[in-house]
C-alpha cells in the first residue's frame, strides 16, 4: 500500500483538490474510523499524507488506527509533520539567533548556509515585549509603544532581517495583538491547502508553537500545541516531530452553564478537575451535547488553558459553531471549504456519543460557579463567595497587624490584602467578546453608581487584537473603561506574562518597608510566584468582569454577599450584584457591535506594521552580522567547537547537586521573564557592560544574549532551594558550603571541571514552553535533572539540549532514598541507555554509599540519539552537513 491508496479527488469551492480520505480505511475493513476521536483522525490523516515508506510506512497508519480503536495503553512512536509553526518574539528571537548561528556553522563546514532555511511556513508575532509603563492616560498605548521600540530596536532589527533573509518566514509587527488571538481570528485556515507536483492538496491545518498556549487554536478544530523552541527549529528544518501516540481523554460536557457564568469560570473549573485526573502527555477532546451551549470563543478560553490542566491539547471538533465563527471573522470562503472537506472526509462533529476514548470524564456545566484561582497556581480554584475566608487563612489576614498607608489623606488605604494590580489582559479572555463587553458594562454601571477605583490600583487594558478596541469603541463602552481607569495600554501580552511594569515608587517602597502582602487580579492564564510583579505576593486569575469589580473593591478579602463595593453619590451602599451585567444585555451588545468588517479591516495589512516598524532599517544578507558589543543579541556558544563526530557517552562522575528543589517548580522559577534585579548576576553583568538599571528591560527581552540568560537561570527571587534557608537564586557551593548565587557557584564548578545534577519534585518544569529554562540549565554545566515527574514541554526541551531527564522509581523520591544534597553522585551506564530504562546512581558521603535506580525519561530511540549528539540541533546539523 502507498499513500495513494487513500487519495481521492474532491471538489471544494469549484476547485479540485487531492485529499487523503481516511474513511477509505473503513471501506477496506481495516479500521472503524467513525468510532475514533477526531484528534485521532487528524493524526492518522497526517500519517497517511506524509507516508514515504521510510519515516512513515503503511503499517504505521494501521497501528495508529488500531491503537485508538482498541484504546490501547502501550503506545507506539509516530512521526508527525505539522503544517506550520507559530512563534512569538520572546521564544522567536533565540530561535532566529540559533538559525543565524547554524548558518555560520554550516558555512564554516564548507556548505551552503542557505540550507538552513524554514521548510514549513512560520509566522512570528511580536507580542511579548510591550510593557505597562504608562496607564490611566489617554495616550498610554502610544507612550508604551514608543518605549517598546526604544528598548527593543536591536531585537526587532534581527526579526526584520530574518523576514528578509529566510523563506517561509513572516513577521507580524508589534502593536498588532497576541499571537494566539491573531492565530484564531486570522492565521488559521482549519483546512489548509498546498501546491504539489500532483496538484492542489487539502488537509487539516496543524501546527506547533513556541508558546505553551498555542493550544488555544484547538477551539477551532486545529490540532496544535506548544513545544520548545529547539523542537520547533527542528520542525522548521523539515524534521518530523517524533511523539508517542497520545491517549485521548474524552471530556463529556453535560447541560448548560447558568446565566451569570463566564468562559473563565468554566476554564478554571475544568482546570481544577483535569489536574487531578493527570492528563499530562495526553490529549483532551471535548464531546457531548453541552458543547452546543459554548461559543467558539468560550471554547478558546478552555483550550487556551490546556497547559494549566496539563494536557498536550484540549481539542474541540469542527461543527456548525466553527463555521459560524469563520463567517463572523471574514473567512466565508474558508468556511465553505472547511464544511465541504470535513463532511466528506469524516471530520465534522455529528455529536455521535459512540466514540472510543481512553477514558471519559463527565462535566456538568450547570454545576459551575463563579470563581477565581490563586494565589499561585491556576488549578487552585476558589468559589467567589469563599474567597474572603480562603485568602484570610492563606495570608493570615485576620490576625496580622493592619498597617494603613494613606498619603495626602486619600480616600482609600493600602494594607495587607490590597489589590495593587488589576489587569484585563491575555488572549485567554480578551478573545471573548462576551467577557470583554461584560467588563465594559460593569464599568459603565459602576460609573453610573458613582464608584471609582482606589488610587493605589494599577489598572490596564491590553486587548489581544485590534478588533477588540473596534467593538468596544463602536459600542461606546471604551469611554467607560477609560473613565474608570482601564485605558488601552497596548496590544500584547503585557501583565499576563509579567510585563506589568513598575508600581508607583511610593507604593513599592511602602510594600517593602512594611512587608505587606499585596495582590494582583488579572484575566490571564498563569499566576505563578513573582510572575506578575516581584513585590506582589498573591496573584488571582478571573474573568474581565471580576477584574473590574475587584479593582473597585481594592482588596482581595471582600465578602461580596455582605460587603459593599462602595457608597453611591446618594449615600447608598453599592454591592457587586448592583453592577453585574445582565447576560441578555451582554449578548445583545455582542450581536450588535462585533462586526465582520472589523476583522476585514484590521487583518487587511497585518504584516505591514506601523510607521515605527517601517522605519527600522535592515540589510538583506545570507548570514547575520553579530555585534560582539551588543547586550541584546550575541552569538551563542551552542556550536562552539562543533564536530561532525558524535561523542561517545560518558558516565557522570564526581557530580555535586547544584540545587535541590521542591514540587511544582515552574519554568518561571527556572528562567524568569520579568524584571532583572540589580544585585543578581544578570544585573551585575549588564552594569559591567554599561547598561543603566532603568535600561535593563526584562529577562524575556534579553533572550538573544546567552550571557544574560545563563546568569538569569534559577534566578527567580521566589525560588526555594532546599540547600539554603534563604529564598531566591542561591545555593551552597561544595565542599566549602559557602552560600552563593547559582550562576556564580556553577562557574566555579565548571572551572573545577565538576559535573552537576539538579534534584526536583513532582511537576518539574510546569508552565511556559521556555526553551531557555533548558538552555540555561545546560550552560550552567548540568548533566542530568532528577525529579519525581516532569511536565511535558520542559522534559522535551532538556532532551533537546542534551540534558538527561531522570525520574525516581514509583514511590521513591529525594527524601525516601535518604539523600541530603551534599553527597557526591555517580550515574552509571550512559552508553547503554534505553527508552524508559533504568540507570544506577551512587551517592557518596563520608565513605558511605547510597545506591538507587532511576528511570531514563527518554520516550523514543530518536531522543536517545539527541542525547548522544548533545542535543537536537547538533543532531540535525550533522544530518544536514553529511546529507
Amino acid at each position: 500500500m502507498t499513500h495513494q491508496s487513500l487519495e481521492q479527488k474532491l471538489i471544494l469551492n469549484s476547485q479540485e483538490y487531492i485529499v487523503h480520505n481516511i474513511n477509505l480505511l473503513e471501506e477496506m475493513g481495516l479500521a472503524k474510523i467513525n468510532r475514533l476521536p477526531f484528534t485521532a483522525r487528524v493524526l492518522i490523516e497526517n500519517l497517511a499524507r506524509n507516508m514515504d515508506s521510510k519515516t512513515i510506512q503503511w503499517a504505521d497508519i494501521l497501528t495508529a488506527a488500531k491503537f485508538y480503536e482498541t484504546c490501547a495503553q502501550t503506545s507506539e512512536l509516530i512521526a508527525f509533520y505539522p503544517a506550520r509553526v507559530l512563534m512569538q518574539d520572546f521564544t522567536g528571537v533565540p530561535a532566529v539567533v540559533d538559525f543565524a548561528t547554524m548558518r555560520d556553522a554550516i558555512k564554516a563546514a564548507g556548505r551552503d548556509p542557505k540550507k538552513i532555511n524554514p521548510l514549513v511556513p512560520v509566522d512570528l508575532v511580536i507580542d511579548h515585549s510591550i510593557q505597562v509603563d504608562h496607564f490611566k492616560e489617554k495616550n498610554s498605548f502610544f507612550l508604551n509603544a514608543q518605549k517598546e521600540y526604544q528598548r527593543n530596536k536591536e531585537r526587532y532589527q534581527l526579526l526584520k532581517w530574518a523576514q528578509k533573509s529566510f523563506d517561509n518566514f513572516r513577521v507580524v509587527p508589534p502593536e498588532s495583538g497576541i499571537c494566539h488571538q491573531i492565530n484564531l481570528e486570522y492565521l488559521a485556515t482549519v483546512i489548509a491547502t498546498k501546491k504539489t507536483k500532483e496538484g492542489l492538496v487539502a488537509f487539516p491545518d496543524t501546527l506547533v508553537g513556541t508558546d505553551s498556549h498555542t493550544t488555544m487554536i484547538n477551539a477551532l478544530g486545529v490540532l496544535g500545541w506548544g513545544v520548545g523552541g529547539i523542537e520547533a527549529e527542528a520542525v522548521m528544518l523539515g524534521q518530523p516531530y517524533y511523539m508517542n501516540l497520545p491517549q485521548i481523554i474524552g471530556v463529556n460536557f453535560i447541560g448548560k452553564p447558568q446565566k451569570q457564568i463566564t468562559s473563565t469560570d468554566i476554564a478554571l473549573y475544568v482546570t481544577n478537575i483535569l489536574r487531578k485526573e493527570n492528563v499530562v502527555e495526553k490529549i483532551v477532546e471535548y464531546t457531548g451535547e453541552g458543547l452546543k451551549s459554548l461559543t467558539l470563543t468560550d471554547r478558546a478560553t478552555i483550550s487556551n488553558m490546556s497547559p494549566e490542566y496539563g494536557a498536550t491539547a484540549g481539542f474541540f471538533p469542527i461543527d456548525e459553531l466553527t463555521l459560524e465563527y469563520l463567517e463572523q471573522t471574514n473567512r466565508s470562503e474558508t468556511a465553505a471549504r472547511v464544511e465541504a472537506y470535513c463532511k466528506a472526509c469524516g471530520f465534522f462533529n455529528t455529536y455521535d456519543d459512540n466514540i472510543n476514548f481512553s477514558k471519559k470524564i463527565d462535566v456538568d456545566l450547570s454545576l459551575i460557579e463563579t470563581s477565581i484561582a490563586g494565589p499561585s497556581r491556576p488549578q487552585d480554584r476558589i468559589s467567589l463567595f469563599g474567597v474572603k475566608q480562603k485568602v484570610t487563612k492563606i495570608f493570615d489576614l485576620g490576625s496580622r497587624k493592619n498597617i494603613q498607608i494613606n498619603p495626602e489623606n486619600k480616600p482609600h488605604v493600602l494594607t495587607n490584602g490590597s489589590v495593587v494590580i488589576a489587569a484585563i489582559t491575555s488572549c485567554t479572555n480578551t478573545s471573548n467578546p462576551y467577557t470583554m463587553i461584560g467588563a465594559g458594562l460593569a464599568a459603565k454601571k459602576a460609573i453610573e453608581k458613582g464608584l471609582s477605583i482606589p488610587w493605589y490600583v494599577k489598572t490596564s487594558l491590553s486587548p489581544g487584537s485590534r478588533v477588540v478596541l473596534d467593538y468596544l469603541t463602536g459600542s461606546g463602552l471604551m469611554e467607560y473603561f477609560q473613565e474608570i481607569g482601564f485605558n488601552n495600554t497596548g496590544f500584547g501580552c503585557m501583565t499576563c506574562i509579567g510585563n506589568s511594569g513598575p508600581l508607583d515608587p511610593f507604593i513599592e517602597e511602602s510594600i517593602k518597608t512594611n512587608n505587606l502582602d499585596v495582590m494582583s487580579v488579572l484575566s490571564g492564564n498563569r499566576n505563578f510566584e513573582a510572575r506578575i510583579h516581584q513585590d506582589v505576593t498573591g496573584n488571582f486569575l478571573m474573568s474581565p468582569i471580576l477584574v473590574v469589580i475587584y479593582a473597585i473593591a481594592g482588596r482581595i478579602d471582600i465578602d461580596f454577599k455582605s460587603e459593599p463595593l462602595g457608597i453611591s453619590e446618594k449615600g447608598n451602599p453599592v454591592f457587586m450584584d448592583d453592577i453585574w451585567p445582565d447576560a441578555d444585555e451582554i449578548n445583545q451588545f455582542v450581536e450588535t457591535y462585533v462586526q465582520k468588517k472589523f476583522f476585514k479591516n484590521q487583518y487587511a495589512n497585518i504584516f505591514t506594521g506601523d510607521a515605527l516598524w517601517q522605519e527600522l532599517e535592515v540589510n538583506e544578507s545570507t548570514t547575520f552580522k553579530f555585534n560582539e558589543d551588543s547586550t541584546y543579541i550575541r552569538r551563542p556558544p551552542f556550536f562552539k567547537d562543533f564536530s561532525l563526530d558524535v561523542p561517545d557517552p560518558e558516565d557522570i562522575k564526581d557530580a555535586h547537586a547544584l540545587l535541590v528543589l521542591e514540587d511544582s517548580v515552574t519554568t518561571d522559577h527556572i528562567s524568569p521573564a520579568g524584571a532583572i534585579p540589580v544585585e543578581y548576576p544578570a544585573g551585575r553583568y549588564l552594569i559591567e557592560n554599561g547598561v543603566k538599571p532603568w535600561e535593563f528591560n526584562s529577562y524575556g527581552s534579553r533572550r538573544g544574549n546567552h550571557e544574560v540568560m545563563m546568569r538569569g537561570t534559577f534566578a527567580n527571587i521566589r525560588i526555594k532551594n532546599r540547600l539554603v534557608s534563604d529564598t531566591g537564586g542561591l545555593t551552597l557551593k561544595f565542599p566549602g558550603k559557602t552560600q552563593e548565587f547559582v550562576f556564580d557557584a556553577s562557574q566555579k564548578y565548571q572551572d573545577e571541571k565538576r559535573d552537576l545534577v539538579i534534584f526536583g519534585g513532582s511537576e518539574y518544569g510546569t508552565g511556559s514552553s521556555r526553551d531557555w529554562a533548558a538552555k540555561g540549565t545546560s550552560l550552567l554545566g548540568v548533566k542530568a535533572v532528577i525529579t519525581t515527574s516532569f511536565e511535558r514541554i520542559h522534559r522535551s526541551n532538556l532532551v533537546g539540549m542534551g540534558v538527561l531527564p531522570l525520574v525516581f522509581k514509583e514511590g521513591e523520591s529525594f527524601e525516601t532514598v535518604g539523600l541530603k544534597g551534599d553527597e557526591i553522585f555517580e550515574i552509571q551506564g550512559l552508553n547503554q541507555i534505553k527508552p524508559n530504562g533504568f540507570l544506577n546512581i551512587i551517592a557518596l558521603k563520608n565513605g558511605q554509599k547510597i545506591n538507587f535506580q532511576v528511570i531514563v525519561k527518554l520516550n523514543t530511540d530518536i531522543e536517545i540519539d539527541y542525547i548522544k549528539n548533545g542535543g537536537i540541533l547538533h543532531y540535525v546539523l550533522r544530518q544536514m552537513i553529511t546529507a
